[in-house]
């Protein structure tokens, strides 16, 4: 699939929950959040119906987040649905790896790919304040497990207030390089206010070559973390769906007054 400014569209990045057992700073208010209704979140089917049909238009990658996607119940199960689907080339999943030590092995085995993991640093202390209710310990157990159960090519997900050169960002850079991790650095983004910065060591926030759509966990088809427009798989059916979001995807960002990381998974 090509938009119309030429650029290939090969990556569906798939939300499967906005809820999430941390509450970061940068991502939710302390009190949490209002949550989808079971009824309104996509089932499982529903999920691969839209993977199945974005794969025959073109699709290759498929990521799993949310919210924080090892607290949806069955998540496993899910992997292995979606680890079935013939024409994708990379199914990974972005988590905050605090789940890790329980998940690891059966995600593995269910056909997972990847992992992305999220650390912003290595001070325990500044890690409960940043995640409010999290344990620096549990992400390491976490990222030891991972290890363990064979994942290879994992990356670490760093947000960072301005630049990786800040004091917990070089932690992380010098932790990932001993444990032979990619490190990632993401610079805090303000989604209603459009703005956004490339993604150092990856390729999110680089408008020119952004080949992704977004999928949330109920069911609406977004072209663009930084725009508002969306389309419903469940009123459209994911094939038109999946077209008008390729037609509608706009040359860069702008702003999403109506999206927040924990609904679009970043």
């Amino acid at each position: 699939m090509f938009d119309r400014f030429n650029r290939r569209i090969n990556y569906l990045r798939v939300s499967v929950t906005d809820r999430c057992n941390l509450r970061c700073v940068y991502c939710m208010p302390p009190e949490g959040v209002p949550l989808t209704t079971h009824d309104d979140i996509l089932s499982f089917e529903e999920i691969l119906d839209v993977v199945k049909t974005g794969v025959a238009m073109g699709i290759e990658k498929v990521r799993i987040t949310g919210g924080e996607p090892l607290v949806r119940r069955g998540i496993v199960t899910l992997v292995s649905m979606l680890a079935e689907v013939d024409g994708i080339k990379d199914l990974a999943m972005t988590t905050n790896g605090t789940l890790l030590n329980q998940f690891a092995r059966p995600l593995k085995k269910a056909g997972l790919h990847r992992l992305n993991i999220s650390l912003d640093t290595l001070d325990p202390v500044r890690y409960r304040q940043i995640t409010r209710r999290g344990e620096l310990e549990w992400v390491l157990d976490g990222i030891r497990a991972a290890s363990d159960a064979g994942f290879q090519g994992t990356k670490i997900n760093c947000v960072v207030r301005n630049s990786s050169a800040e004091p917990d960002a070089i932690a992380v850079r010098h932790f990932a390089e001993d444990h032979g991790l990619e490190a990632r650095f993401i610079r805090q983004m303000d989604i209603p206010g459009g703005q956004f910065w490339p993604v150092e060591g990856g390729d999110g926030g680089d408008c020119e070559h952004c080949n992704r759509l977004r999928l949330t966990s109920d069911g609406l088809l977004k072209p663009c973390l930084f725009n508002d427009i969306a389309f419903s798989c469940r009123e459209l059916g994911p094939a038109e769906a999946i077209r008008r979001a390729v037609a509608a995807k706009p040359e860069s960002g702008r702003a999403g007054a109506r999206n927040e990381f924990y609904i679009m998974g970043g």
